[in-house]
């Protein structure tokens, strides 16, 4: 007579939708952290407010005059005599370039006229003026 084995024998079992959802959860945690870190690095400013001020970033130079009167070119900051040579220099590059001028809140409006003035002397025709949304 055979005995039937007294040993139970389980299959371990492969648990995959715990492991997708960890996955998930880290590509979801990795996509907002992403988001945190897209910020653009400029010259810290007080923008004025405005209702409508949405303006794609991608394809403009930005111009910032502070609130002390300085004016950076991106990042660099240049006199205001050699502002219009750099503008026809980039406008060599980039016929169809348009400029946004980021003036802070406090800045003599006669400052950012000019800036906007020396542009328009530049051959740039496209002109936006930076504001945050209300």
């Amino acid at each position: 007579m055979k005995l039937k084995s007294m040993k139970i024998e389980h299959q371990p079992k492969l648990m995959i939708i715990p492991m997708i959802d960890i996955i998930f959860f880290l590509l979801v945690f990795f996509m907002m952290s992403m988001l945190t870190m897209v910020v653009q690095k400029s010259v810290p400013i007080q923008l004025p407010q405005a209702a409508t001020s949405k303006v794609n970033l991608d394809k403009v130079l930005p111009i910032t005059v502070t609130a002390d009167g300085a004016i950076y070119l991106e990042q660099e900051r240049i006199p205001e005599g050699q502002l219009k040579a750099r503008l026809e220099a980039e406008k060599s590059k980039n016929p169809e370039l348009a400029i946004i001028v980021r003036g802070d809140a406090g800045v003599n409006y006669g400052r950012v006229v000019s800036v906007i003035d020396t542009a328009k002397k530049s051959g740039i025709q496209k002109v936006s003026i930076a504001a945050e949304e209300r």
